[in-house]
């Protein structure tokens, strides 16, 4: 086939971004590749033709994977292949499926699927802040329904400059990193991590990101028109409709369920009510036996309608919610620390109907993770684990292992705790939590940030400040202009809602945000009011977290292991490790202290960890036996290693031996080592000397002896002999 490639050039933030169609996978509805510098993104959108039976939501994966080819590396796996997504890959996705997903019409089905493959990188350019707008892109040249388009921008604040899609190495010293999506008229998805830093500083980030979204929204316009214009959307139609059943359900059940509403029910009881009326319409209208039977796919679809527009009226018009709290009240918070007495530091987070148990144990530098990614490698000493266990919600699912949801949690909390913990001088550790949610009614995610917080606090990890995290909603009538913000949102009010604003942050400001949309027309004076009324939710729960706890404990607990960290040399790097580990290994089992040791620059950080102090002592002083530089006229204590005809080597220093000359054993003058040392004796030393060429040692013990006097044969002997002598 011919090459019809088309592609729109534009510049953002000084670097140049290119959205090729037309070259690739041109057997996919829609295809792209967006270039910056050295990254290239292949985006394809494949839509089915048809949707499911009775399928009511929309059915939209993404994945996003990076090649490693795309690096000019193998996979260090032994398949040495790309298997399947990492926890940084599936992130990637979810960036990407949240700030797509409102943009579908809601009528629209079919599943859909976007690929993003990095086929190309630049190693100091992060891909992730293209990704939006390579899903968009390939959306956009097809003809799949999408009311888009959309794009998405990293945007940093570094040395108080605010910059669009920076260098990596630029972003160490960045104190606010987002990622913020939208459409040209509004924000739908913002993630990322800050320095403590103020809402006003949080929203003029968000502007300055709004402005660069907009640019690249026309530019996808723009590329639309070099084609001939945007291709006519497919036509389909997904959903069954009855619209008497619907009037029906609707004026039987309206006031019923405006009822429970209002009852302030918990979570199950308020479940169970509003299923009681599903069952009393059926009774009623198709009683056991009928011919006629409704369509339960209908049915369940209208009676949620109507719950949804019940729950959404009493919000806006009364003011109140569906556990009878006010809009920016909390809900009731218990806490307690040191609940686990095995662990090295433990917290239970209960807030209303949520609650997760959170531990901290603590690693030496060989519990750091390993990271094999094309664009995420390394090491990573703090790590967050996010578990929802079924049962938290009080259903029955096979457990298999963590989801996208659960890795997305969890990032979520690391990222508004790491930015509190102490540097490496007053935290050796590997530190790992782990957050466990044992009840679920909304915001789990930020009950793990509170939990963490205690925990790390119960462990004596030296936190900067207490944090606390928030889930704020937000309910809108776009007739009447209406709005109401919930601060807390119950789990109910998360699905009914149109907006999930999650708020991480310390009594100086905010650590990380996470915020969904899921309506066109947010304004910027609800984000400044949301963030006003999550900050006074944040500082209410850090007050109460504070009764528990409000500083981290002076000493880690007693079963914790203790770190002690030793600078070396570099040279001496290899004698502690010793020919194939055989110094360090034997070191570890003879202390039962763990040890690692590190290359940076020209010294070697040697961490002993053990959990007592006799372990740590031996250990430490055995490494600082072996760095020690030997000082010629010491004395040292020494170990017979071998004997030969012409003396013994002695180990006078751990890893040092050296020679014991036959002539510096004893001032008499020795024939033979016959009977004069063996293996094993222990005997005092002085270093005598060093030679200069060979760094051989040269030890005395006769010069620790005292001198005989000397026995001069020519002087004549004036001592008086006995009495007797002569006799």
């Amino acid at each position: 086939m011919m090459n019809t490639a088309k592609t729109k050039t534009f510049e953002i933030g000084g670097k140049t971004i290119s959205i090729e169609t037309g070259r690739l996978a041109r057997q996919a509805d829609g295809a792209v590749v967006v270039k910056m510098g050295d990254t290239m993104i292949l985006a394809t959108a494949v839509s089915a033709r048809e949707a499911k039976e009775d399928v009511d939501f929309m059915p939209l994966t993404v994945d996003y994977q990076e090649k490693f080819a795309a690096v000019g590396r193998i996979p260090g796996s032994f398949h040495k292949r790309e298997a399947k997504l990492s926890d940084y890959e599936v992130l990637v996705s979810r960036l990407v499926d949240r700030a797509l997903r409102p943009l579908f019409p809601e009528n629209y089905h079919a599943d859909t699927q976007v690929m993003l493959s990095l086929i190309s990188s630049d190693k100091n350019l992060l891909p992730d802040c293209l990704v939006g707008l390579a899903a968009s892109a390939a959306l956009m040249v097809s003809d799949i329904p999408f009311n888009g388009p959309i794009s998405e921008v990293r945007v940093a604040r570094i040395n108080g400059e605010f910059k669009i899609n920076p260098y990596i190495d630029e972003l160490a010293n960045a104190d606010i990193d987002l990622i913020v999506a939208g459409t040209e008229n509004d924000l739908n998805m913002v993630e990322g991590e800050c320095s403590e830093v103020s809402e006003a500083d949080m929203l003029a980030a968000l502007k300055i990101a709004h402005d660069a979204i907009k640019q690249q929204c026309k530019a996808q316009w723009e590329l639309c028109e070099m084609l001939g214009g945007r291709k006519p959307a497919r036509e389909y139609n997904h959903e069954r409709s009855d619209e008497a059943l619907e009037s029906h359900i609707r004026e039987f059940a309206y006031d019923k369920v405006m009822a429970i509403a209002k009852s302030a029910l918990g979570k199950n009881e308020r479940s169970e009510a509003f299923a009681a009326v599903r069952k009393e319409y059926v009774e009623k209208f198709y009683p056991e036996g009928s011919e006629i039977q409704p369509d339960k796919f209908l049915m369940n679809k209208y009676f949620h309608h109507v719950e949804y527009d019940a729950v959404r009226a009493m919000i806006l018009n009364d003011r109140t919610r569906l556990d009878g709290r006010k809009l920016d009240e909390v809900r009731p918070i218990w806490t307690e620390v040191n609940y686990l007495p095995a662990a090295h530091g433990s917290a239970i987070f209960t807030r209303g109907e949520t609650q997760s148990l959170t531990t901290v144990t603590l690693g030496t530098k060989l519990d750091e993770q390993l990271l094999d990614a094309p664009m995420n490698s390394g090491y990573a000493k703090f790590l967050l684990h996010y578990n929802f266990p079924s049962f938290s919600t009080g259903e029955v699912r096979p457990n298999r292992g963590p989801g996208r949801r659960e890795i997305g949690h969890g990032n979520l909390a690391l990222r508004g705790l790491k930015r509190v913990l102490p540097g490496l001088e007053d935290n050796p550790y590997t530190i790992r939590v782990v957050s466990d949610i044992l009840e679920s009614n909304g915001s789990s995610s930020m009950a793990t940030v509170c939990a963490g917080s205690l925990a790390l606090m119960d462990a004596g990890i030296k936190i900067k400040s207490t944090v606390s995290g928030i889930a704020m909603g937000l309910i809108t009538d776009e007739k009447t202009g209406k709005y109401a913000i919930l601060t807390d949102i119950l789990g109910d009010e998360d699905h009914l809602g149109d907006m999930d604003f999650k708020v991480v942050g310390t009594e100086k400001g905010i650590t990380a945000c996470q915020m969904d949309i899921k309506i066109n027309g947010l304004k910027w004076e609800m984000v400044e009011e949301a963030l006003k009324q999550a900050n006074a939710g944040r500082t209410h729960i850090r007050k109460e977290m504070d009764k528990t706890i409000s500083q981290p404990n002076a000493d880690y607990k007693p079963h914790a292991p203790r770190i002690e960290t030793i600078i070396i040399d570099k040279e001496f790097i290899g004698a502690v490790i010793g020919p194939g580990g055989k110094v360090i290994q034997g070191i570890q089992k003879d202390t039962g202290a763990t040890i690692s040791i590190t290359e940076v620059g020209e010294t070697g950080v040697v961490e002993v960890a053990a959990t007592n102090g006799e372990s740590m002592r031996k250990a430490v002083a055995i490494i600082k036996g072996i760095v020690a530089v030997p000082v010629i006229g010491e004395v040292y204590e020494g170990k017979v290693k071998t004997v030969v005809d012409f003396g013994a080597f002695v180990e006078f220093m751990p890893g040092k031996d050296g020679l014991l000359h036959i002539s510096e054993i004893s001032w008499d003058r020795l024939a033979t080592m016959e009977g004069v040392l063996k293996v094993g004796d222990e005997v005092q030393v002085r270093l005598i000397d060093i030679d200069k060429k060979t760094g051989k040692f040269k030890l005395s013990r006769k010069v620790l002896l005292p001198r005989p006097p000397k026995n001069d044969s020519n002087k004549t002997d004036t001592t008086k002999p006995s009495e007797g002598a002569n006799s």
